[in-house]
């Protein structure tokens, strides 16, 4: 940031009083111009025991294969945002059966949120952003194309869950693109 988009003036970043992080504050009006996480929001959705991945139709990691998921937009909730991005990327209706996985990435300033969902009419297809949708069975997911080290994290857990038939909420970040995971 470089500009003030309040007055126009320069920003410098410094660490404004009463608070313990550098911002960008504005040299001329002192705004202070906060920068918070995205959230990425979307689903495990499921048919017949079997996974809807997407083939990306996008960079970053354009072909690789993904959960269906994206940036929560202003004025919807996280459970909407999840439900629009399967709509979007897997021409998908689904059911939300709850609260999956939060996965923080703090290095890229990342929340990702995923919930367990249910195709409602086994219906699916490849929306602008996907190559391609497919189901897949647990034992046949692509590992070795998978795009994100969340999408890889939340079929982890998944997987696991459905051998016990259990499923809780997950909890966890991601420090470094490469880096294995840590409890939160």
């Amino acid at each position: 940031m470089n500009y003030c988009s309040d007055c126009g003036e320069q920003v410098e970043q410094r660490i404004p009083d009463g608070d313990n992080r550098h911002r960008y504050v504005c040299t001329h009006c002192d705004i202070i111009h906060y920068q918070n996480p995205r959230i990425i929001a979307g689903t495990v959705p499921v048919w017949d025991n079997r996974i809807l991945l997407c083939r990306r139709a996008i960079e970053p990691r354009y072909g690789y294969w993904t959960l269906p998921a994206g940036f929560m937009e202003n004025q919807e909730t996280t459970v909407e945002a999840a439900a629009r991005e399967t709509r979007e990327e897997a021409l998908a209706e689904v059911h939300i059966e709850g609260l999956y996985a939060v996965i923080d990435v703090p290095h890229i300033d990342q929340v990702h949120i995923f919930y367990r969902a249910t195709l409602i009419d086994g219906m699916y297809g490849a929306g602008e952003e996907s190559l391609e949708t497919q189901l897949f069975e647990p034992s046949d997911i692509p590992w070795d194309e998978l795009s994100f080290p969340t999408v890889r994290k939340t079929l982890e857990f998944f997987i696991n869950d459905m051998k016990k038939q259990t499923f809780e909420v997950h909890v966890d970040s991601i420090r470094h693109p490469m880096a294995k995971s840590e409890k939160a």
